[in-house]
C-alpha cells in the first residue's frame, strides 16, 4: 500500500474496499480435530474439493501440524454445497470471507 496519501473522496475509497471483498469471494478452512482420520480427511478433499491425492495429503499435513488449511476458495453458491457437504462427512470446517 505504499503512497499513504488519498486524492479521491470517502466514498469513492468505500466503494473500492466493498468491490474488493466482494471479489475475493469465500474460502472453506479445514480444522484440526482428534477423530478424523488421515486418509478420510484425504479422501473427502479428493471428492469434495476436486484436489489431487498429492494436494490432499499435503493439506491433511497442514491442517494437522498447523492447526488448520484453506482447503477451496470461490464464490459462496458453489462453496457453501461443498462446506456442507464436508460438514456431513463429519469434517471440521468453517466457511470464512476470503
Amino acid at each position: 500500500m505504499g503512497n499513504k496519501f488519498y486524492s479521491g473522496d470517502t466514498e469513492e475509497l468505500t466503494e473500492k474496499k466493498s468491490e474488493t471483498k466482494e471479489s475475493n469471494g469465500k474460502v472453506i478452512i479445514l480444522h484440526n480435530d482428534d477423530y478424523n482420520s488421515f486418509n478420510h480427511v484425504e479422501k473427502c478433499l479428493v471428492s469434495l474439493c476436486d484436489h489431487s491425492s498429492q494436494q490432499a495429503s499435503q493439506c491433511a499435513m497442514i491442517v494437522h501440524y498447523r492447526g488448520k488449511c484453506d482447503v477451496k476458495r470461490g464464490d459462496e453458491k458453489t462453496l457453501k454445497k461443498i462446506y456442507l457437504k464436508m460438514k456431513a462427512e463429519l469434517l471440521t470446517v468453517t466457511f470464512e470471507e476470503n
